[in-house]
């Protein structure tokens, strides 16, 4: 179960615009606020991690404020949320090395060279930069835009724009190894 926890939350996470955007042509946002709080919970109870319980914490006031409230804002402002952790989470592994990137890099290759050290930052740096892109984008969507709007891009373009710079870094990192290979 303790396996299972992450991936049922990344699920639900890629779910929630679209339960969202079709929950409240049934169901008022104080009943669409739910599903966000117990997503709260689990994360909460999942993780030890201080960033992913302020997370957690910020999930819930965001349900409690649409459970008062009986507004959709609230559940909208949820992508903002997650991107904003995330470049949280991000940014300060750039301030307190090692990068994301190169903790992860280093699964695969324990003795990472200064070259892969540096790369890994630059693409650390990359992602911070997708995640103020990303949740700026989600934020004009949840307070300018029609649900329908804002469930296509937070439900589905900002997974494809994800998509495209998991691919397009994989494309440059095989051309950056190839290069230092034969250099």
């Amino acid at each position: 179960m303790k396996r299972l926890r992450p991936v049922l939350l990344g699920l639900l996470s890629l779910a929630y615009p679209p339960l969202v955007y079709l929950g409240l042509g049934h169901f008022e946002p104080r009943w669409m606020a739910l599903p966000l709080a117990g997503m709260a919970v689990v994360r909460a109870v999942a993780t030890r991690e201080k960033m992913w319980l302020a997370a957690a914490v910020g999930a819930l006031v965001l349900a409690a404020s649409s459970m008062l409230g009986n507004h959709a804002l609230p559940l909208k402002l949820y992508p903002v949320l997650v991107n904003s952790v995330l470049l949280t989470v991000f940014a300060t592994s750039l301030a307190y090395p090692p990068s994301v990137i190169e903790r992860l890099a280093r699964l695969r290759e324990k003795d990472l060279p200064p070259s892969g050290v540096l790369y890994t930052r630059k693409v650390t740096q990359v992602w911070c930069g997708f995640f103020v892109l990303n949740g700026s984008l989600a934020l004009t969507t949840a307070l300018w835009a029609s649900d329908a709007t804002w469930a296509l891009y937070n439900g589905l373009i900002a997974y494809g724009l994800m998509g495209l710079l998991f691919a397009g870094e994989w494309v440059v990192r095989q051309r950056v190894r190839a290069r230092h290979a034969h250099g």
